[in-house]
């Protein structure tokens, strides 16, 4: 959810409307939520979308369920770990992201999100860089080691954009 409340946020700067609608599992916090991100220069007819142009997935065993709900010619970006799951489809783009692996190697599973935000904004370059990390400086002002490690998760997901695909 920070992901994309991040990336809402993000999106203000550049669009003139922008829609974020936010769903939580009913099973524990930390359980299964999803949150959808629209933005763009015309009005936003519904915040519900059956299919979207981007898919990102922090939990690879969500892969089979969601694959059919990213348009023809569009991008799934998914967490590396745990993915096994076969595509049923090849028409659009899969980006396979070891970011709970390098999340961890930076000291905390909590930045994987932001690896993930990271790649998002690599390979679709629908908002810059720098407002997500304006966003970042925002949000966590009052704890200067939290934003600084939120940063560079936010980096080595770029970075590990350009090499996926």
């Amino acid at each position: 959810m920070s992901s994309g409340q991040g990336l809402l946020e993000a999106a203000f700067h550049k669009h003139e409307f922008v829609s974020f609608i936010a769903s939580y599992g009913f099973a524990r916090r930390g359980g299964l939520c999803e949150c959808t991100v629209i933005f763009g220069d015309e009005k936003i007819a519904s915040p519900l979308l059956h299919q979207s142009d981007v898919v990102m997935l922090l939990d690879s065993d969500q892969f089979a369920g969601l694959e059919p709900r990213v348009r023809s010619g569009g991008i799934i970006i998914a967490e590396k770990a745990g993915f096994e799951a076969e595509r049923q489809r090849d028409d659009y783009s899969l980006h396979i992201i070891p970011a709970l692996d390098i999340a961890m190697s930076m000291g905390s599973a909590l930045g994987k999100n932001l690896i993930l935000l990271g790649s998002y904004v690599a390979i679709t370059k629908a908002v810059t860089t720098e407002v997500i990390e304006e966003e970042l400086r925002h949000r966590y002002e009052k704890n200067e080691k939290v934003m600084q490690r939120n940063i560079e998760a936010f980096k080595r997901g770029l970075e590990l954009a350009k090499s996926t695909g």
